[in-house]
């Protein structure tokens, strides 16, 4: 891994996360990846959750995620920055998209994804592509997939 620290580099983000593995599971994927997390509150469980421990292990370090206390404090703070929605309801696929070093990768609930004023709060829009008659992967498998590419586009792995 050739990534100087947390800051350099791209980021995950996750808006208002409501199921406790699939956070502790992208945790561990950051973690092990060097990249920071971003968690915009309220998120759906406790951070004592028996489900959340038992995935995230010694992997939960507060120095790599970020907290924001609302879906608005992200977007003030972010508001210079370039932000990925990644959403089913897309129409490009990130295997046809450009990723920047420093950008911050959104992902939605795992229930309901996000608010249609996210949508359009975000310039970048995208998607996995999947068969037909296939409604979503799960969240941690696409912070996986997209994560590994945005690394690898920008020689960061």
């Amino acid at each position: 891994m050739t990534q100087k620290s947390l800051n350099d580099g791209p980021k995950i983000a996750l808006f208002e996360p409501d199921i406790p593995q699939n956070t502790a599971a992208i945790i561990r994927t950051c973690a092990c990846l060097g990249v920071k997390l971003e968690i915009i509150e309220p998120c759906g469980f406790l951070l004592d959750d028996k489900r959340f421990k038992r995935v995230v292990m010694d992997y939960m370090d507060e120095k790599q995620i970020r907290y924001y206390e609302s879906s608005y404090q992200f977007f003030d703070e972010k508001r210079n920055q370039r932000i990925i929605l990644m959403t089913t309801k897309a129409s490009s696929s990130y295997t046809k998209f450009k990723f920047e070093k420093n950008d911050t990768i959104l992902f939605g609930r795992e229930s309901a994804g996000v608010p249609q004023y996210v949508h359009k709060m975000v310039k970048d829009r995208l998607k996995i592509p999947m068969k037909n008659d296939k409604r979503s992967l799960n969240i941690s498998s696409s912070v996986a997939i997209i994560l590994a590419e945005c690394l690898k586009q920008n020689k960061l792995i």
